[in-house]
């Protein structure tokens, strides 16, 4: 079986689209390509990624969304039908349009879907967008949700048939080392963008005296982050990190004392998973796909938007948590579980 990956973007960027798509592309026994676009130009036009095959094609990406390529839109119209199946990722995004207008033999949706657009300006765009790219789920013959939350969503959305909507919640690796908090540290991953809530955490580390906050990420947003933290008198505080590897990155997340994420909406929340499998404890807002994770014991859960005073107290009740055993799939049976749906595909 040859199957094709579509995507708006591929590593060396990260984000939970670019981790998905990775993870379950270097687990497929067949053969495999990775369909990206490149709004730099600056990244190699084929090479081999994880043992994945790669291709990037030119795109304009105003704001980093929506990632129009032609260049993607002509190879797909000449090439769809290679591959025994497409699958596309990201319906915010062009690529997942261009892959169901292509005329795949078959094609495969995951949406990442959470009803928004991350700024003013891109939910301008967003409401045409959304009304004309309704066929690609009309022309997908599976739409793989990322949660229960966003599976509920699509379906009262885009009323497409429930039979073809399934929820395969997103998976980590288990490569995890030892719990070790140092100091009283607050960490967030993630893209830098308003709608994440960091200046809500902000403002909450002006009543945390004993905190840092550490931010791996970048974004947008990241120039009003630091202008508030200077504002507030905490930026001697925050620390900021980006392109860390794997293993950086999972030593951040054993020294942490609470993962913090406030997004105002999500598809699933891959960090929350990585960071419970961590043993770190994580106070979440109770919007979209995040509130599934709130159980009052491993993940707290704030109103959206939250009071800054509460959102200071329930970070410092989460310090205290000890970690007990949560119940996350591994990128493994994640695969395996896709698998499953392309073979019945073909069945």
């Amino acid at each position: 079986m040859r199957i094709a990956f579509v995507t708006p973007r591929f590593y060396p960027h990260i984000g939970g689209v670019e981790t998905h798509v990775f993870e379950l592309a270097r687990r497929m026994e067949f053969d495999v390509e990775v369909l990206a676009t490149d709004p730099s130009g600056k990244l190699k036009k084929v090479e081999e990624i994880g043992g994945i095959r790669v291709r990037r094609f030119k795109s304009y990406a105003p704001g980093n969304a929506y990632f129009f390529s032609p260049e993607l839109w002509s190879y797909l119209k000449k090439h769809s039908r290679d591959y025994d199946l497409i699958h596309a990722h990201n319906f915010h995004a062009f690529p997942a349009l261009y892959a169901a207008l292509s005329k795949p033999k078959k094609f495969v949706l995951s949406p990442h879907y959470h009803g928004h657009a991350h700024s003013f300006f891109r939910n301008l765009l967003f409401r045409p967008y959304k009304l004309y790219s309704r066929r690609i789920f009309d022309r997908a013959e599976v739409i793989i949700c990322d949660s229960f939350f966003e599976k509920g969503l699509v379906l009262k959305e885009f009323k497409v048939d429930d039979s073809k909507v399934l929820a395969i919640p997103l998976g980590v690796n288990f490569d995890f080392i030892e719990k070790r908090k140092i100091g009283k540290k607050i960490l967030y991953v993630g893209r830098i963008e308003k709608y994440k809530g960091l200046d809500f955490v902000v403002k909450a580390l002006k009543l945390l005296p004993d905190f840092r906050l550490e931010i791996v990420g970048n974004g947008s947003y990241k120039r009003e982050i630091v202008r508030l933290a200077k504002r507030l008198g905490v930026l001697d505080r925050i620390s900021f990190f980006q392109n860390l590897s794997r293993e950086e990155l999972i030593r951040k997340y054993s020294e942490a004392s609470v993962l913090i994420l406030l997004s105002k909406f999500e598809a699933y929340g891959l960090v929350v998973a990585e960071a419970l499998a961590s043993k770190t404890p994580c106070v979440v807002a109770k919007t979209s796909a995040l509130a599934e994770w709130v159980d009052d014991k491993n993940v707290f859960g704030v109103d959206y938007p939250p009071n800054i005073p509460e959102l200071a107290e329930v970070i410092k009740k989460a310090l205290e948590v000890e970690v007990g055993d949560v119940r996350i799939p591994s990128w493994d049976e994640v695969a395996e579980r896709t698998k499953r749906v392309y073979f019945e595909l073909f069945a």
